[in-house]
Formats: C-alpha cells, structure tokens, sequence
C-alpha cells in the first residue's frame, strides 16, 4: 500500500520536478500539458541521466513528449544539426511526431525535418540542406536520402528514437532498419517507445542498446480504463446494417471505422455518405497528399467518420474520436490494442465497438485472451437494426454501381497507352497482349 502511494505521488510531479528546464516547462505549458503522464513521470528522470529507454505504454499516454522533452533539453545545452533521429513506421505519425518536436521548440529555435515517401525527394534534400537539429522519417525513405542525397550523413548523431517499435521490428522494416544502424554512431542514446513490445525487440536490444532503463507504465497488453470495451455477434450479410445502426445510435459523435481491406474503406465510405452520412476514407492505396486531406478534414470535423484500414492506427492524436468500430476483426491481435487506442486518450473516455461475424469468432478470442477480460455485449436488437436493410442494400447497390463506372471511365481515359499505375490496379498483359486488370486487396 506504502508503495502504491509512493507511485501516485511520482505520477503528480510537475515537469519542472522531473528535471524539464524551464523554457520546455513553458513550451508545455502552451500546449496545455500540466501533469506529466504517466510514462513521461517514469521515463523522462532516466532519460536526463543519459540512459537508454525500453518505454511500454498504452497509446495515446504521452510517449512522444516522454522522449522529445530529453531530446530537446539536451539540445539545448549542446546545439548541433542532425542531433536525432526518429523512425516511425507511418507517414502520417512522422509527420505528428514533427509537428510535436516543432511546437514544443519553437521558441528555443529548433528546426525539424520530416521525410516520408510519397513527398518529393529534392524537397527533402532541400530541407536537409538547411541542417535541421532533428530528423523524423520513415525507415524507407531515410535511407533514399542516405544512400542519394549528397551531403547529408547521421555520422554525428546523438539521439536515434524507434517509436511503435514492434512494428518497426517487423520483417517488412527489418532490412532498412540494420541499414541505418549501420550508417549512424554507436556512441549514442537510443529510445524505443511503444504501446506493445514483441520479442523482436530483444534482438534488437543487443544489437543498439546499452544497458537500457525497461520502463512499463502498463501491462504488456492493455487498454486505458477510461475505455468501454464491446463487441456484437452478426451475420456476415448484415454486418453493414449493424454499422449503420451503431452510427445512427450515436450521432454527431467523432467515429473511426476500420476494415481489413482498401476496396472496403472505400464502398463503406459511399454506402454511409449515400445515406447522409459524412464519412471519408483513409487507405494505404491512396496518395500521400490524399490520405493527408482526408485526415485534415476529419479533425477539422468537415467528416465525423473515418474509414480506414491499419494505416490509421498507429500514433495518430486525434484527440476528438468519441467511438472505434472494428467492422472487421483484426487477424492479428495486437492490431486491436492499436486501433482501439484512438480514442479515449489522454485521460478521456471513449467507446470500441467490435463487429464480429461467423468467419471471425476465432480472432475475436485471440482478443480477448490478449487483454485478459471478456467484452460485454453491445446492445443491438436484430429486429430493429434490419428494418435498416432496404435503405442500406440501395445504398451499396449505389456505391457499387458508382465504383463501377469510376473504374470503366479510367479505363476508358487510359486507352491503349496505358503505362501508369494509380496504386488502385496492377495491370498484366495476356498471351494476346490485351491487358486485364488485377485489383489489389490492401
């Protein structure tokens, strides 16, 4: 008991007890961080030591201002271009991990760099030209940049951040990832930061850590209590007539949706704008430029549903989501603490909702023997929620016919030349040399 109070007062520190000097104190401040959360109280004493960090934290706990307060106080005292370096395994969550860095440094002058695929390179090169203090980017396009850009180089290096580390730790980032390991000091402080940690990382640790500080502000897979977890059994066939109804129930509340597929962000996105619903997708096959439109317009809440498939779910602060649907069930299980972490943050209250049909009750219990609690049963009376089916079958009768003629006008347009991909088709050729197109699944 003597402990656990011990704890409760660590966790009421303010910035400045922990060592934040005060011109950070002050930049927290502005943006209305008070009381230190729960991982920032534990992991930022070590990391003004100078130790190297293991940080396992829910998402939505702070753990970007848990390693970029240290990095910035140590700026300050040793200023220097291309200082750290942060790797994210999303566009769009370097692209907030920069944001971050800049708001809190903006007024001890501190320039940051943002390097994401799907961005023009000269652009990159340019903004590394200036030689920012910190570097955020995804594993891929940092190691373009090391490989082509002339000049630029990590060989100074003082700070390297893996956050969402499993996912980083994965085989689809592995190779680049011992790339760059290879092209930065191993005189430096290394952090990773995530909300659930896989034995990937032990190799990892041997490899780039010294002597790491492993800090769990939770257990290894867990959701915030402020999170009100259910789920509802449905028929596969009516699973659309479940989401809308779930929508409806809850209006002008801020909704994230997530499939397993593009091609289903995309019909669901026209079935519910069909039925006066502001719904936008968000999907791997879209254009940077496109995904990023999306997200803006959802926190600006030009849409109040997102669409959208695991390339959402991982970082993105969109302080303002009230419920998470999993219209489908992630096949793995650690994908759900992910997706369901978009809401309730930050101490807020929020809803999941897991849609779970005949083909998904195997993934469902994975879920469940994850976080080791039994959801409870959305409450949804199947009389009622199909008295939806007529309207929802026309809408999806709509969107369909309208995917149609969308993808018979490309062709069209395309013509014989066809030479581009739009990221939506593959195209092959037959033994004629007629082309027949493949659509994509994720």
């Amino acid at each position: 008991m003597a402990e656990d109070l011990v704890k409760e007062k660590e966790e009421e520190k303010t910035f400045a007890e922990l060592g934040v000097c005060v011109e950070l104190v002050e930049a927290c401040e502005s943006l209305n961080w008070k009381i230190p959360s729960k991982i920032q109280a534990e992991a930022i004493p070590y990391a003004l030591e100078g130790k190297d960090l293991i940080g396992l934290a829910q998402t939505g706990s702070g753990k970007t201002g848990a390693f970029a307060l240290p990095i910035l106080q140590s700026l300050l005292e040793h200023k220097s271009p291309f200082f750290a370096c942060v790797l994210s395994p999303t566009r769009e969550l370097a692209i907030q991990i920069g944001e971050q860095f800049e708001a809190l440094g903006s007024g001890i002058g501190v320039k940051c760099s943002v390097l994401v695929g799907g961005v023009d390179m000269v652009q990159q090169a340019l903004s590394l030209g200036k030689r920012p203090h910190i570097v955020v980017a995804t594993p891929g396009r940092l190691l373009d940049h090391l490989t082509n850009t002339k000049g630029f180089s990590l060989r100074t290096l003082k700070y390297l951040v893996l956050d969402e580390a499993d996912r980083l730790l994965n085989m689809d980032f592995e190779k680049a990832i011992d790339d760059i390991l290879k092209a930065i000091p191993k005189e430096r402080r290394t952090y990773l930061f995530s909300a659930t940690m896989t034995n990937k990382v032990n190799k990892l640790q041997r490899a780039c850590l010294r002597n790491p500080v492993k800090i769990e502000a939770a257990s290894k897979y867990s959701t915030v209590d402020t999170l009100k977890q259910q789920f509802h059994f449905v028929p596969a066939k009516y699973k659309d007539c479940y989401l809308v109804y779930i929508l409806t129930e809850m209006p002008g509340s801020t909704s994230m949706v997530f499939t397993r597929t593009c091609e289903a962000t995309r019909i669901l996105a026209l079935i519910l704008r069909n039925l006066g619903l502001k719904a936008i997708p968000i999907s791997g096959q879209m254009s940077q430029a496109k995904r990023l439109g999306a997200l803006t317009k959802f926190k600006a809440g030009e849409c109040n549903i997102l669409i959208c498939t695991d390339v959402a779910s991982r970082g993105l602060d969109i302080p303002s989501v009230d419920v998470v649907i999993n219209y489908d069930i992630p096949t793995n299980s650690k994908d759900y603490i992910h997706r369901v972490g978009r809401t309730a943050r930050a101490g807020r209250s929020g809803l999941a909702v897991a849609l779970v049909n005949q083909y998904e009750v195997e993934w469902y219990l994975q879920i469940e023997q994850l976080i080791g609690k039994k959801l409870e049963e959305y409450p949804a009376e199947e009389a009622e929620v199909l008295m939806l089916l007529e309207r929802v079958s026309d809408a999806k009768r709509m969107s369909q016919m309208k995917i149609k003629e969308s993808f018979t006008n490309k062709k069209r347009r395309r013509g014989e030349d066809d030479g581009e991909d739009d990221g939506e088709r593959h195209h092959f050729k037959n033994s004629n040399g007629s082309k027949k197109f493949k659509r994509n699944q994720r």
